[in-house]
């Protein structure tokens, strides 16, 4: 039984739900540690391979990610979308548009994916691995180019899951 594995896999359990939850007081942590050891030990292999080792570096930077991610990305996203809501002339042209994804780890992939989901604004529909492209539904695109659509969509997010996943 790989050590590491499992506190990695317990780390993001507890992160997340915590998080998630939104509460943090020893009752809490106590049923996220708990909670994260059953889930560390039942899913650690599916959670860690193909991972290449695990590092204190890399879950620092993964959880800088997660705080920056909640805080700052979410908050300009859905200010973002506050503006069109209340906009009296509201001239929106949601589009389709094609996202370029350099990562090569399936981690990094479904995690930009899930992270592009959950930002306000922008969704995404569809997942090309052959062309390496996201189709990301886009509230009030700013350029449908595929590097524009990549600079404004997913660039942060592959910055840091790239060093954090491989």
């Amino acid at each position: 039984m790989n050590k590491s594995s499992i506190l990695l896999a317990l780390l993001l359990s507890i992160v997340v739900y915590l998080v998630y939850t939104g509460v943090f007081d020893v009752v809490e942590l106590t049923l996220a540690i708990v909670i994260g050891l059953v889930i560390a030990y039942i899913f650690k292999m599916e959670l860690t391979t193909g991972l290449r080792g695990v590092s204190i570096r890399r879950i620092m930077l993964g959880v800088y990610y997660l705080i920056k991610y909640f805080t700052i990305i979410e908050a300009k996203a859905h200010w973002s979308v506050v503006k069109v809501i209340l906009s009296r002339n509201i001239n929106v042209q949601p589009a389709i548009v094609r996202v370029p994804y350099r990562v090569s780890s399936d981690y990094s992939v479904v995690f930009i994916a899930n992270s592009i989901t959950n930002t306000p604004g922008t969704v995404v529909v569809d997942l090309d691995q052959e062309k390496k492209v996201y189709y990301v539904h886009w509230l009030t695109p700013t350029d449908v180019s595929d590097e524009g659509a990549y600079r404004e969509v997913s660039s942060e997010f592959e910055k840091y899951l790239s060093r954090v996943f491989g």
